[in-house]
């Protein structure tokens, strides 16, 4: 099955070309703008920050002794090489997460564009524009990668099948190339979100013989050994129980066992099963509401597909065939994740993200079909300025409010920089939140019992950042001791020792 001859332009695609450079120029100046959130984001980049600082590019650390078994390391590589270029900050955390978004919009353009390039537009518009792909563009953790892992994998099984006769070579290495990336990005979970797509897929279209012949499996699953096996081998040789934690901690428990208490770095996220489902319809917003909506509104119109070279006729003729089997699999793609993630107790809306790509070539496929397409491009207009808008409003309100430190400690780490006298220290009770370790570059110390608080009081000056909810608390002897300093977010400031702190707080 041959891939169809790209067809032209459609009129109205400026607006559309003008809105999505809107919304990629303002989250790539956005990624320094506002500080990195607890938990998942700053628990990471300070992961990437120890390894970049240790120069271990073999083990990702919790801190700097403890080693963290969690996630394969291609995403701390990554952000650590952003680090080694631009220093330790915000932009250079995120810069590689907000690359890999745009190689996955890439991937699915060079797909779509194969049928037309208004198809391909659309896809990426409809990609770029859901919130999920929007925030997830430039946010500091392992989805994203993961998601280039399952585009690159899904799209060359497709190409490697049925791409042009100079496309077939090169993009069935993509797929074992994908598989690698995801095994290195997130772990064997790749192998299920790609595997029982493309398993499905092959069953239900006879094709066995052909998938087992024209692609090459030997020579393929070599290069993921040679890719990924050195360094699962070494990790657990460096530290021993790795291979255990990982593969039915991170691969069973923290799926199937809702509130599983195994996660050696924190709480598992405990969720009603079936709730994958509705994180899916939020990471569509707006298309979530605009798609339905415009069905409404064209339901009585005429669906043909749209050319401007070909007849309608000569064009259906042209997409039919080729694209049923095609929208099958773009759908088998699209419901692995929510299928697989529904029943399990413990998940994120991120685990929503390998299925934007295809619901976006879903999405876009289903709009070339309606008649005019100058209103097809009115609709994505209007709904990538409503994301940049919607975006843009939250980073302005995060920077507007910087005493509230929302899911951060930023700007208390900075308060705590302007008053420090010499030989103070800084200490979080009754826990030491992610973003503290990364802006303080891991100085920050933590207590974690009442008890030791009476001890560390002993040998002042120190500060102590208390969390507003445990004041009350800390013991009547503790709480005398306590000059309050600020209040940020769920944290407050305090200052125990003689005389008046350091130097004025920083302007905010």
């Amino acid at each position: 099955m041959s891939t169809p001859p790209m067809r032209t332009d459609t009129p109205g695609q400026a607006p559309v070309w003008w809105a999505l450079a809107a919304v990629l120029g303002l989250r790539l100046v956005s990624l320094g703008l506002y500080p990195l959130m607890d938990n998942t984001e700053a628990r990471y980049a300070e992961i990437a920050r120890v390894m970049f600082t240790l120069g271990d590019w073999v083990t990702p650390w919790y801190d700097t002794h403890i080693p963290f078994w969690g996630k394969p390391p291609l995403s701390f590589w990554t952000t650590a090489l952003g680090m080694a270029v631009f220093g330790v900050n915000e932009f250079a955390a995120r810069l590689p997460h907000f690359l890999a978004a745009l190689l996955v919009g890439w991937l699915v353009w060079g797909w779509a564009v194969q049928q037309s390039r208004q198809q391909a537009l659309a896809a990426v518009a409809l990609l770029a524009g859901s919130s999920l792909m929007l925030i997830s563009a430039g946010a500091v953790m392992t989805d994203m990668t993961l998601a280039v892992g399952t585009t690159l994998a899904m799209r060359g099984f497709w190409l490697g099948l049925h791409g042009g006769e100079g496309q077939r070579q090169r993009e069935g290495w993509l797929l074992f190339l994908g598989l690698a990336i995801g095994l290195l990005a997130k772990g064997p979970l790749v192998l299920v979100l790609a595997g029982l797509p493309l398993g499905l897929w092959t069953l239900f279209s006879r094709q066995l013989g052909r998938v087992w012949r024209d692609l090459p499996w030997l020579r393929g699953t070599l290069l993921i050994a040679l890719l990924v096996g050195p360094w699962y081998v070494v990790a657990e040789l460096r530290t021993p129980g790795f291979l255990d934690y990982f593969l039915l901690g991170e691969h069973w428990h923290r799926f199937v066992t809702a509130g599983w208490t195994g996660d050696r770095y924190g709480v598992a996220h405990s969720a009603a099963r079936g709730s994958i489902w509705v994180y899916a319809w939020v990471a569509l917003l707006p298309w979530s509401l605009l798609l339905p909506l415009a069905w409404w509104r064209w339901r009585r119109a005429a669906v043909i597909p749209v050319s401007d070279q070909a007849t309608p006729a000569q064009t259906a003729r042209t997409v039919a065939a080729p694209d049923k089997p095609l929208q099958r699999y773009w759908i088998l793609w699209s419901l692995a994740p929510l299928v697989f993630f529904t029943l399990a107790g413990n998940i994120l809306w991120t685990y929503v993200l390998p299925a934007l790509a295809p619901l976006a070539l879903l999405g876009a496929r289903w709009l070339s079909r309606q008649a005019d397409p100058r209103r097809v491009n009115r609709w994505l207009t209007g709904g990538l300025i409503s994301s940049a808008l919607v975006f843009a409003g939250f980073v302005g309100w995060l920077n507007l409010q910087p005493t509230q430190d929302w899911h951060t400690t930023r700007h208390l780490i900075a308060h705590y920089a302007a008053l420090k006298t010499e030989g103070s220290t800084l200490a979080f009770y009754p826990e030491r939140p992610y973003s503290a370790a990364f802006y303080s570059r891991g100085q920050a110390g933590e207590i974690t019992q009442a008890a030791q608080l009476l001890t560390r009081l002993a040998t002042p000056p120190l500060f102590l950042a208390v969390k507003t909810s445990d004041q009350d608390t800390l013991p009547p002897e503790v709480q005398a001791r306590l000059q309050r300093q600020a209040e940020y977010g769920e944290y407050t400031l305090f200052y125990v020792g003689t005389g008046t702190p350091g130097a004025a707080p920083p302007a905010l």
